[in-house]
């Protein structure tokens, strides 16, 4: 921004001569007095045109800043516009595999119970078929209670053999007693 330059152009119609390519003036002429009153519209009319120009210039800056601010303001909408499209996004998303899991879970929890029922009628049945098993083997293999053969001989017997260790033939009416008592027991049995 020169003194020949447009935006100073007060320089120029004041016929100050600042930049000797502009003006044939010399320092003789500036000598010269110039009217007060002159100098003081001049002066004026110069204020209110620096005054327009800053206030110009303030305008393009005002513009300019809102421009910047405006251009801010709808990236910043735009983004969050994004972020609020994202969190809908996930939201659905997040229902959705909500939703699926309460189906696996239903899915599941009925499977379970399917198994607890089958579980307990196997259980029912096994439980049956083992009992009417043992009533069966109980029912072929009755127990037979027995008692001893002749078994005051016997207790006889074995109080003399331990009374004659040495002499075992002194035992041995007792022992013929006792062979007649057993074979006359399995006689008895089987008739």
């Amino acid at each position: 921004m020169g003194f020949g330059s447009p935006e100073w152009p007060f320089l120029q119609r004041t016929g100050c001569c600042l930049d000797k390519r502009h003006s044939g003036t010399t320092k003789r002429q500036h000598s010269r007095p110039v009217a007060a009153g002159e100098a003081q519209a001049g002066l004026k009319q110069e204020q209110a045109y620096v005054r327009d120009e800053f206030g110009k210039i303030l305008e393009r800056e005002r513009i300019s800043s809102n421009e910047h601010l405006t251009r801010a303001i709808l990236r910043e909408r735009a983004a969050t516009e994004e972020e609020r499209q994202k969190a809908q996004r996930f939201a659905r998303q997040l229902e959705e595999k909500d939703r699926e899991l309460k189906k696996h879970d239903a899915y599941y929890k009925e499977q379970l119970a399917r198994l607890e029922e089958r579980s307990a009628q196997f259980y029912k049945v096994t439980t049956e078929q083992y009992q009417k098993a043992a009533d069966e083997v109980s029912a072929r293999f009755k127990r037979y209670e027995t008692q001893p053969v002749c078994a005051d001989l016997q207790g006889k017997i074995l109080q003399c053999y331990q009374q004659h260790a040495q002499e075992t033939l002194s035992c041995s009416a007792l022992a013929s007693q006792y062979l007649h008592c057993v074979n006359h027991a399995k006689q008895q049995q089987q008739a």
